[in-house]
């Protein structure tokens, strides 16, 4: 069982950065591959990144590469995505998911309870 926290969501102008963090529950956490996917009002929930357990695959959407960065730091429980020139498309409640195999659809096992990022235009 894994547990998942999401903070760091806020209102940010447009071009700023904000950094999402997901604090995860459970001793094996390490053997998770690890998902950020956003949901926006009146839009079914997309894929922005996944991580491998080890950090060292990642897979980000079209719409956020060379932009958002996602990592982990196993020994502290814990996944990141910085988010760098933000723009009011990256709008939506952003959520933290985990699962045994790094996805790009919302097959997860584990969600978080999502976090609201806003960018104002």
């Amino acid at each position: 069982q894994v547990q998942l926290v999401e903070s760091g969501g806020g209102l940010v102008q447009a071009g700023g950065s904000l950094r999402l963090s997901c604090a995860a529950s459970g001793r094996t956490f390490s053997s998770y591959a690890m998902g950020w996917f956003r949901q926006a009002p009146g839009k079914e929930r997309e894929f922005v990144a996944t991580i491998s357990w080890s950090g060292g695959n990642t897979y980000y959407a079209d719409s956020v590469k060379g932009r958002f960065t996602i990592s982990r730091d196993n020994a502290k429980n814990m996944v990141y995505l910085q988010m760098n020139s933000l723009n009011p498309e990256d709008t939506a409640v952003y959520y933290c998911a985990a699962d045994r195999r790094m996805r790009l659809t919302p097959e997860y096992d584990y969600w978080g309870q999502g976090t609201q990022v806003t960018v104002s235009s």
